[in-house]
């Protein structure tokens, strides 16, 4: 069996990899898959501590947890297309108001 400390250690660093790509890239879509890995981080988490209880209400917030990712998604896609639509560019300093 794999140790706790290996999904923990693999779970924080991917959360660091996305924590780094918010923090620094300017391209939104970037932006938005880096918060994907943020929490896919955390469902790791979730499903590292379920089995490591024996509970599975760890895996029961997972599921929760990616269907709101997915709409999340859903709606920050379709939010940077008008963006883009309208402004012709996905760079986040550009879109610094939602007022056109």
């Amino acid at each position: 069996m794999i140790p706790i400390e290996f999904f923990l250690a693999f779970a924080a660093i991917l959360f660091a990899i996305g924590a780094y790509g918010v923090m620094t890239k300017s391209n939104t879509i970037i932006v938005l898959m880096c918060i994907e890995l943020m929490l896919n981080a955390a469902n790791i988490n979730f499903i590292a501590f379920s089995a490591f209880l024996g509970d599975a209400t760890g895996q029961v917030f997972v599921i929760m947890t990616i269907s709101v990712a997915a709409a999340e998604v859903a709606v920050g896609i379709a939010i940077l297309l008008n963006a883009y639509k309208i402004r012709k560019t996905t760079e986040t300093d550009a879109l610094t108001s939602m007022r056109w």
